[in-house]
């Protein structure tokens, strides 16, 4: 119940709260236009453990309750161990290789 400054939150702090007005602000129901899907490009490695679980299970209920597909790109490890399917891309020498796994 302590009010403070935007600029003193730790990178997981400012992280979650990017993640909280990039979901509310995709929420608003514009000319009856809802995206169904949503991707979100790194800034896991910067949540602490509890945060990041946090992260992973609100996204999980987003998914399941909401009804959206949520596309993480991401190279941290707790990640790649909760989410059961996932696209792999592994650079090759002259083109990368592509597997859906789960």
């Amino acid at each position: 119940d302590v009010s403070r400054p935007a600029n003193t939150l730790s990178g997981g702090e400012s992280f979650m709260v990017s993640l909280a007005l990039a979901l509310g602000l995709s929420s608003l129901n514009r000319n009856n236009f809802t995206p169904d899907t949503i991707f979100i490009d790194e800034g896991f490695g910067t949540l602490s453990g509890d945060c990041l679980n946090t992260v992973i299970e609100t996204l999980e209920i987003l998914h399941n309750i909401g009804n959206r597909k949520v596309g993480i790109i991401s190279h941290v490890n707790e990640l790649y161990e909760r989410i059961a399917t996932r696209i792999e891309v592994k650079r090759g020498t002259r083109e990368s290789v592509v597997k859906i796994v789960g």
